[in-house]
């Protein structure tokens, strides 16, 4: 039965988690998001003002979009990510928590010292370049990506955050074309087995280009890791998101071309992140 015809939001809420179960692995997550957004107000706002009123009657056009798997950053059209809120969309892929894996490392890193130019490689709607201009204030960042819906995105995320003077975004085919040096060099390309199993909101949904890399998963990071090393300034370091499985494949790949190397866990304690320096 729909969550709406006078119910209050809290009822609703406990009614929407409960139907979303069978299309979610965090339904009550899910049904908080939905709502929020349907009310137009923060998820924290619903949480501490809302609770009691009456369920918005949009609310279940959202619900059916949900349990036909299109994932809540889609519906929604944002998707918070380390200290910054991206607005995503169709075409673009949707960023993970999995991924702040890299910003921690990359602070680690740098220590007390603070890179002055930084490359995102794949960049996506912005996701990792910009959480890392939000941490160093006096940087400069560009991005680089294949897709145009995925630049389209990363220059509005830009603005919205008040960082349009401070980075660029331009077309390429991963470090083809580029030259300079970048003291951080950032990237989380595909790497997924063509024929690896994924949940339904993401095959059906998120940009394959975003996600495949041949059978083993590893085709980008054969072109990528051996052309880092003329971009990277002296003293700086490159950290690539890797699948949980493939630390030592990768790193074979960046030990044939001279790289020292860090790895990275996830909050899951999975392998996540590797560091090159």
């Amino acid at each position: 039965m729909p969550p709406t015809n006078g119910r209050s939001v809290r009822i609703a809420l406990n009614e929407t988690a409960r139907r979303l179960e069978a299309a979610s692995d965090s339904p009550r997550l899910d049904a908080e998001l939905l709502m929020a957004h349907a009310l137009g107000v923060s998820r924290e706002s619903m949480i501490l003002r809302h609770i009691g009123d009456p369920a918005p009657e949009a609310l279940e056009a959202l619900i059916q979009r949900r349990l036909a798997h299109e994932p809540v950053a889609y519906i929604t059209g944002s998707r918070a990510f380390w200290t910054i809120e991206l607005a995503v969309g169709p075409g673009v892929l949707i960023p993970r928590p999995d991924s702040e894996t890299l910003l921690e490392a990359a602070i680690e890193y740098f220590g007390a010292r603070a890179p002055a130019r930084i490359l995102d490689l794949g960049t996506g709607p912005g996701t990792l370049l910009l959480a890392a201009l939000a941490e160093w204030p006096e940087a400069q960042g560009l991005g680089v990506d294949a897709s145009d819906a995925a630049l389209g995105y990363a220059r509005r995320n830009a603005a919205d955050l008040g960082m349009a003077r401070r980075v660029a975004f331009q077309s390429g085919d991963w470090t083809e074309g580029l030259d300079g040096r970048f003291d951080l060099i950032l990237a989380n390309p595909p790497y997924i087995g063509t024929d690896e199993p994924l949940p339904e909101q993401v095959r059906a949904y998120e940009p394959g280009s975003a996600l495949f890399a041949g059978p083993e998963g590893l085709d980008d990071y054969r072109r990528i890791i051996p052309d880092l090393r003329r971009l990277l300034a002296p003293g700086g370091a490159a950290v690539l998101e890797i699948g949980w499985t493939q630390a030592e494949s990768v790193s074979a790949i960046a030990r044939k071309c001279g790289f020292s190397i860090m790895l990275y866990k996830d909050l899951g304690e999975r392998p996540r992140a590797l560091l090159l320096s």
